[in-house]
């Protein structure tokens, strides 16, 4: 089943990386992949893997709760984790520009996106019953 799709003259959204959130969350990781090539070499594994880390966990967990649709806890419960995600992403671009590996205004644009990202979180956990399939019922036959 397709989820309706509130945009006019569009055809429904069948699969995750539909999603605006989705599509949100993966720009934002490859950007944060791009920038944090130049980060020094002994952030490598903190900062550099934790950034990138969180950034992509946003669309795994995404995709993940897509999958897990049927079920209403288990989608709410994976898109509540994409957004904690999101959380942690904004924790370390603080960091980030704090340490001065990104200029403010890069850690300002991309702020503004994870804020976005998060805020689809109300739209989607608090009002899942449009992002759900149904749950086809067996017949019993004995």
């Amino acid at each position: 089943m397709a989820i309706p799709n509130n945009r006019a003259n569009q055809k429904p959204i069948e699969n995750h990386w539909e999603l605006e959130v989705y599509q949100l969350g993966f720009d934002a990781a490859m950007r944060i992949f791009n920038l944090s090539k130049l980060f020094p070499p002994q952030e490598r594994y903190s900062l550099t893997d934790q950034i990138r880390k969180s950034s992509r966990s946003v669309c795994s967990n995404i995709a993940e709760g897509w999958g897990r649709r049927r079920y209403e806890a288990a989608f709410v419960n994976k898109f509540n984790e994409a957004f904690s995600e999101a959380r942690e992403t904004l924790s370390w671009i603080q960091f980030a520009v704090k340490c001065e590996y990104l200029s403010r205004s890069e850690g300002a644009d991309l702020h503004q996106t994870y804020d976005r990202i998060i805020g689809k979180r109300v739209t989607m956990e608090t009002n899942p019953h449009p992002w759900l399939l149904p749950i086809k019922r067996q017949k019993n036959n004995g």
